[in-house]
């Protein structure tokens, strides 16, 4: 692909008064007024620091929620930009409206140097629908385009696909470029390569399961949808979470590793509850009773998916092994995060739950790489294309 890079669009002063629009993954979680966790704020930074540098005029745009085309007060950017105004150590001027004259003014009055967040872009339909009318507003805003929200290149929206057709030049921030970097260590990895899947459904990563069977030299699951994988072998799952539609699905996957002469590794211990409840009692057990629930990985499970991480060569880890959100459903998630950070290989980590693990633990600087994007990483993995890089290649 011949994708620009920040660098080739800052240089010889090139960006100095220019108007560049940068597509950010700002969609962070909110609490009483103020994001709880500005990981991905922080993340955008390096790329709007550059720029800043670099004398440009900088329009920001982002996502936050699901609102469907309708203006959310609980979803506005505003505390957004106050956040990122406190980590940039500048003014962060604020947009009520996303598009037209409005917002045309708003970046008309931007100086060299100025930076200026525009509201939710999913406050107007047009975006997800990819509108052609509206990914035109879009571009009256700005003279560049970038990239930078690798968390939705797999979305063919607006502002990520849609107004690159029409910007007359455009470039990958620094993020997207450091994730497509890393992500392509799993395509073509050192190996062994090891696959750490977890997570509540199969029906969410079977793509993903599917692509890795042959690839992987091992794939660990853990989480909820290891349930539906035992049942597909005719092992006791108590009242787990199984999910009878996808038995098959998982038979198949497991018939996939069997002819790429892989390993897949389910869990031999579980640690089981009868209610998904804080404080309900708990049991390690090798086979689920009746009436009893798998609610984390065991932990001999724990220990030999964290052995099979030391030894790796390369580590792709997506998704919880247990309940993480609850303490007590925690400890096998954490201990096979303590395994990656110890691994001599490359580790790459991505999805919301195993990142909290990583930052839970002070894990993060001992991960070669920690993937802001969820489903892009797992689309990207798979050797599919993403409409949002592919839209920069020019």
């Amino acid at each position: 692909m011949a994708i620009q890079d920040l660098d080739g669009l800052l240089a010889g002063g090139r960006a100095a008064g220019r108007r560049v629009f940068v597509r950010a993954d700002l969609n962070v979680p909110l609490a009483r007024g103020r994001p709880s966790d500005d990981t991905r704020i922080r993340a955008s930074l390096p790329t709007l620091r550059k720029l800043l540098s670099g004398g440009a005029r900088v329009v920001v745009a982002s996502h936050l929620g699901r609102p469907k085309g309708e203006p959310r007060r609980d979803l506005t950017l505003r505390p957004v930009a106050a956040r990122m105004a406190e980590l940039l150590g500048t003014a962060v001027g604020f947009s009520e409206h996303t598009v037209g004259p409005a917002a045309e003014q708003r970046v008309a009055e931007l100086e060299n140097g100025q930076i200026l967040l525009l509201e939710n872009l999913r406050f107007h339909p047009g975006e997800t629908a990819n509108d052609a009318d509206f990914a035109q507003a879009l571009a009256a805003l700005c003279d560049v385009y970038v990239n930078d929200a690798f968390g939705t290149a797999h979305r063919a929206h607006a502002s990520t696909a849609g107004i690159a057709a029409v910007v007359p030049e455009v470039a990958a921030g620094d993020l997207l470029q450091a994730e497509l970097r890393h992500l392509a260590v799993v395509r073509d990895p050192a190996r062994p390569l090891l696959c750490l899947l977890g997570g509540a459904k199969v029906s969410d990563k079977l793509a993903v399961l599917e692509a890795l069977a042959p690839h992987a030299d091992v794939l660990a699951i853990g989480g909820a949808m290891a349930y539906t994988f035992l049942a597909a072998k005719g092992e006791p799952t108590g009242s787990s979470r199984v999910e009878a539609d996808r038995v098959e699905d998982a038979r198949r996957v497991l018939a996939a590793v069997e002819r790429a002469e892989r390993r897949l590794l389910l869990p031999t211990d579980h640690l089981v509850a009868e209610a998904l409840e804080v404080g309900a009692p708990t049991r390690i057990v090798k086979e689920i009773p009746p009436g009893w629930m798998g609610l984390d990985i065991g932990p001999e499970t724990a220990a030999a998916y964290a052995q099979e991480a030391r030894t790796a060569r390369t580590i792709f880890w997506n998704g919880p092994m247990g309940v993480f959100e609850i303490d007590d459903f925690a400890h096998g998630t954490e201990t096979v995060a303590l395994g990656v950070a110890e691994s001599p290989g490359t580790s790459v980590v991505g999805g919301g739950d195993s990142l909290a693990a990583v930052n839970k633990l002070d894990l993060g600087s001992r991960i070669d790489h920690l993937s802001t994007g969820g489903g892009a990483s797992l689309e990207f993995v798979q050797g599919l294309e993403l409409p949002g890089v592919t839209a920069l290649d020019r």
